[in-house]
């Protein structure tokens, strides 16, 4: 195997992906596969339904090469990891050969120029269609002298270029012609091989991938309900797993079904058990048979994405004060200023997960038009059938934050939204938790209304919420705050906080803010300057800018959408109201 070059394994997730051109010794190439890639195991019902999610524009335009129908029917979906040791299969692409000492288009880079030379070169103009082909130009040549040679005026426009004989001075071509793509859809578009219409890589970021044993116990214990019933009850459990008590009717009853119990006898058996005393009189978590399906559907995702995020490790804000053995400060920092601190920042709880797998993932192609949607999605495929992602799995550390769910319901009731069950003032956190879930359905990736939702308002408060903590955090981890990233819950009032694989972040740095700066942390979340240094052009407009609210695009999935600083800090801002 011929070695053209090293490059680190998260360049060449998104620079050297089938069918895109790199340079590479002074050449252009065209990247054929990864050799031998090794599988990444991870539980595929999460990265299809997440998949899905993430191909939303495509699919709304009818843009998505079938994909999202293929993932509802269950096609399988390979992840796979670069092999260090086989590396990639590249191509030499263009084959079309330029001289450069006399600009001349050979025809074989093995013989001697007309001029002489032998150093070749290729030319750097390639052909794209929205179908995903990429070819070569095609140039013709003098019929009288069998030669032509490139004149490339000072553009980069494929329709600049010219070609002439060398010997008669004829001009033979001017720019690269029009070719009909083979897939009878339109005409081939001509640009340089690097140009960013050429090859878009497509990729998401899946946090915390489950693995399928993971899966399985969670399966074991109640599924996905049991996963929401343990968030709705505000995570007392450590796990979802270790829910202690009797089983309450509905969770009964649903893992009757999926045993294979006909539904009209799971409900009698469960009657039965009712009047033995056997089931939870708990009525608040058989509310979540209540809610209709696309919002128990969404809600249950995201629970289950929060429950195998802390499934491996999960250290609470409040465990805190219960440590033997530590220094008096740190005890009365636990016990008196990490509490306060949580209460002034309307939060309901803070964790630390040390082990926080991140799946960085590539899944298609767009050539054409960069902005989702716009152009079709080439999803790259397996040999073997399905689906092949390319990816790279890593471990860090985050940060996960619950915002106080009384506060939010209160926060929501005072912005005009009703929430049904819930009245202003109440202090019951389950209730509000599930009138949230009934009230609120957050907006899909593209899609902003244009009369503010519950959901549009709710997802607002907590992507806004999360890109100043991030901010904040970064000040004090003494750190570039692109090295971290978020990952949002907005459903159940929560975000991650992740170390980013590509930052420059060192693994400990959240840990020691969470175990010794916490309070610090939060009251300048609180109290730090809220202000824009843009302002009043800032307020006055979207309410979030680079100076205030954004992030860089490793940090933010959400591209900077749906941030204002106004939900935070408005006259009825979420934290201007703590007081």
């Amino acid at each position: 195997m011929t070695v053209l070059g090293s490059r680190s394994g998260t360049q060449i997730l998104r620079t050297f992906l089938p069918q895109q051109t790199a340079d590479l010794k002074g050449g252009i190439y065209k990247v054929v596969e990864w050799s031998g890639a090794l599988p990444i195991v991870v539980d595929q019902d999460i990265v299809r339904r997440r998949l899905i999610r993430e191909i939303t524009p495509w699919t709304r335009n009818g843009k998505d090469s079938g994909m999202s129908a293929d993932l509802f029917k269950g096609t399988r979906v390979n992840v796979v990891e670069l092999d260090d040791r086989r590396g990639v299969t590249v191509a030499s692409f263009p084959e079309v050969w330029l001289c450069r000492a006399c600009r001349r288009i050979g025809k074989d880079r093995a013989k001697a120029c007309h001029c002489g030379t032998r150093r070749w070169g290729q030319l750097h103009f390639v052909g794209t269609h929205a179908c995903g082909a990429l070819v070569e130009p095609w140039i013709r040549r003098c019929p009288a002298h069998d030669d032509v040679m490139l004149v490339s005026p000072q553009s980069s426009k494929a329709k600049d270029i010219r070609f002439t004989c060398p010997e008669c001075g004829q001009e033979i071509m001017k720019g690269l012609g029009f070719r009909p793509c083979a897939c009878g859809q339109g005409n081939v578009s001509w640009n340089v091989h690097k140009a960013r219409s050429v090859y878009v890589p497509r990729g998401a970021v899946l946090v915390n991938p489950p693995r399928p044993d993971r899966m399985k116990d969670l399966l074991a214990a109640g599924g996905s309900r049991k996963a929401l019933a343990w968030v709705v009850e505000g995570m007392t459990a450590e796990t979802p797993l270790s829910m202690s008590g009797k089983p309450t009717r509905g969770s009964f009853i649903e893992d009757l079904i999926r045993k294979g119990m006909p539904p009209d006898f799971a409900e009698k058996m469960a009657a039965f058990a009712e009047e033995e005393g056997q089931l939870a009189p708990d009525a608040g978590a058989d509310e979540i048979d209540l809610l209709n399906q696309t919002q128990r559907t969404e809600a249950e995702n995201q629970a289950v994405d929060v429950a195998m995020a802390l499934a491996e490790s999960r250290t609470s804000s409040a465990s805190l004060a219960e440590l033997q053995g530590i220094h008096q400060t740190l005890a009365d920092r636990y016990s008196n200023q990490y509490p306060a601190a949580l209460d002034r920042a309307g939060l309901a709880a803070v964790d630390l997960v040390e082990r926080f797998p991140v799946l960085n993932i590539m899944y298609g192609y767009t050539r054409g038009d960069a902005d989702a949607g716009a152009s079709r999605l080439v999803p790259f495929r397996d040999t073997r059938g399905g689906y092949r992602l390319h990816g790279n799995l890593s471990e860090t550390e985050a940060l996960f934050l619950r915002l106080d769910p009384c506060g939010v319901a209160n926060w929501l009731t005072r912005s005009g939204h009703h929430l049904p069950g819930f009245s202003l003032g109440e202090t019951d956190p389950q209730r509000a938790r599930l009138a949230i879930l009934r009230a609120a359905e957050i907006p899909g990736p593209g899609d902003e209304p244009d009369i503010p939702t519950p959901g549009s308002d709710l997802l607002y408060l907590v992507h806004s919420y999360a890109h100043r903590l991030i901010r904040q955090t970064a000040v004090f981890a003494g750190i570039d705050r692109d090295a971290l990233a978020e990952y949002l819950v907005p459903l159940h009032l929560g975000f991650f906080v992740y170390a980013a694989a590509r930052g420059d972040f060192v693994l400990g740095g959240l840990q020691a803010v969470f175990e010794t700066d916490l309070g610090n942390l939060l009251e300048a979340v609180v109290n730090g300057e809220h202000r824009c240094a843009l302002d009043p052009g800032c307020a006055r407009g979207a309410g979030a800018c680079l100076a205030c609210l954004h992030l860089g695009e490793p940090s933010c999935r959400h591209f900077n959408t749906y941030l204002n600083r106004r939900p935070l800090f408005g006259r009825f801002g979420y934290l201007s109201t703590r007081d």
